[in-house]
This record gives C-alpha cells, structure tokens and sequence, in this order.
C-alpha cells in the first residue's frame, strides 16, 4: 500500500493518525498542508477542507471516514 497523511501543525487527530500508523508498523509519507501548497491545493479541488487526509493508493479518506474505529478496515488489518 502506498499511504500519505495530509496534515497541519497543532492538529490532534493528525497526530492521533500518525501514531496510529506508527503503531501498527505501516510506513507512510507525511505532507505538511500549510507547508506544502500543491498538496494543500490539490485536496481543495478535491473539495477536502479538514484535516487529517488519509490517501491510500490514490484513494482519499477523512472525516468520519477515518474514525478510529474505520481505521482497521481500510488499512486490512482486521
């Protein structure tokens, strides 16, 4: 899988994904939404305003859709 979270500084749920991810060994590159403004620009004409972004193999997933408990599935850890 190829795994991206998109992100800001200071954001919890951000750094609750990453430790996720981190926990459970699964490698990911991180973009940086107020540093990086193609990544920025790019979830905009997504119609994405909120962060955290997760993308996995071009797929992109936020909001409810990276609760917690929707993580395992979409990660194929159950």
């Amino acid at each position: 899988m190829n795994i991206t979270v998109y992100s800001t500084p200071f954001c919890a749920p951000c750094e609750r994904l990453k430790q996720y991810l981190q926990a459970n060994g699964i490698p990911f590159a991180r973009k940086d939404l107020m540093m990086d403004e193609d990544a920025a620009e790019m979830l905009e004409e997504k119609g994405i305003r909120s962060a955290p972004v997760l993308e996995i193999d071009g797929n992109f997933y936020f909001g409810s859709q990276i609760a917690p408990e929707a993580l395992p599935a979409l990660l194929g850890l159950e």
